[in-house]
């Protein structure tokens, strides 16, 4: 059974995080990747037979470390686990389901070949993934206004980190996201050269 006072403290703890001007992300981290993640998280724990708190609170706290500080952010999944673990100790939660949050935590990037050892770890995975494919705009916004990357170097960027969630998504979540996943890397298809070189028949107006 999930506690709805533990989720709605752990909310107001990350939602401040994400707004605070030291969130290198911007706030729509929380409204556009972590909010999706939780939802996500909620609908693939019944495919998996996971359990929803575990899944609900690592959803919440799987980016809390790279979020509070920005020099985390490259082990933010380990340092995470930490975090997590200190956090909800202090607020009372049993040790056993602190474990396995951490243990979803830590093993929740695609770009760090960690075996994922429970239904949950494979859940929070995959969720996390889910949400970077469904929510393209905001892996834009992060290259080019955050991290202020250009067109190629951006372009590629995301390209990769979509690659990189579709191989980590476990079989169910490939069916839910087969759609968007085609539609995303569409997209992303043609590199930032564009048609540079070609004759388009078009002209373009700068004034």
């Amino acid at each position: 059974m999930q506690s709805p006072t533990l989720i709605q403290t752990l909310e107001a703890l990350v939602r401040e995080a994400c707004a605070s001007e030291r969130n290198l992300f911007g706030y729509g981290i929380w409204t556009h990747h972590i909010v999706t993640v939780v939802h996500h998280g909620r609908r693939l724990a019944e495919h998996l037979g996971a359990d929803p708190e575990i899944v609900e609170i690592a959803a919440l706290l799987h980016d809390y470390a790279g979020i509070k500080d920005p020099h985390a952010s490259k082990e933010h999944h380990i340092q995470g686990a930490v975090e997590a673990g200190d956090l909800l100790r202090r607020l009372g939660y049993p040790e056993d389901k602190i474990l396995a949050v951490a243990n979803c935590i830590m093993s929740h990037r695609g770009s760090v070949e960690l075996e994922r050892t429970s239904r949950e770890a494979v859940c929070l995975a995959s969720t996390d993934a889910m949400a970077h494919i469904e929510q393209v705009p905001s892996l834009l916004y992060l290259t080019f206004v955050r991290l202020g990357m250009g067109i190629d170097e951006g372009t590629t960027w995301v390209s990769e980190k979509l690659e990189r969630s579709w191989r980590k998504l476990c079989p169910e979540a490939k069916v839910l996201m087969r759609e968007q996943y085609a539609a995303a890397r569409l997209l992303l298809a043609r590199n930032a050269t564009g048609y540079e070189g070609q004759n388009t028949g078009l002209t373009m107006a700068l004034d």
